[in-house]
């Protein structure tokens, strides 16, 4: 089932790809797949979920948020020892602390109004 699932969305994700031949549409499919099950495998399932991988003519480029800058430098080494890979690009971001949760820096000390 799992397979067929898998034929499934590289069927659907090669469909739209126009500037590669459908071979090189499965072969980064396929490159796409295995990044993401070997990070899955160093990093976890919860910090795979915050990662997407997209490979185009065997250069791999990873978005999204991960923790720390550890983190960070280790799926970036993950992407870079699959076979098959010409180059990763790291989009990859380091949130400052919870999303929306930033403080405003102020100038002024604050004074309590009476």
């Amino acid at each position: 089932m799992r397979v067929l699932l898998a034929i499934l969305l590289l069927a659907i994700a090669t469909a739209c790809r126009t500037n590669e031949s459908p071979e090189q549409q499965i072969k980064d499919s396929a490159i796409a797949l295995n990044i993401k099950a070997k990070l899955a495998e160093g990093l976890g399932a919860s910090s795979v979920t915050n990662i997407s991988v997209n490979v185009t003519n065997g250069v791999a480029t990873l978005a999204g948020t991960v923790h720390d800058s550890t983190e960070k430098s280790k799926a970036v080494s993950i992407a870079q020892a699959v076979p098959d890979v010409v180059r990763v690009n790291d989009n990859l971001q380091i949130p400052n602390g919870p999303v929306g949760r930033q403080a405003p820096k102020r100038s002024e000390p604050l004074v309590a109004l009476r």
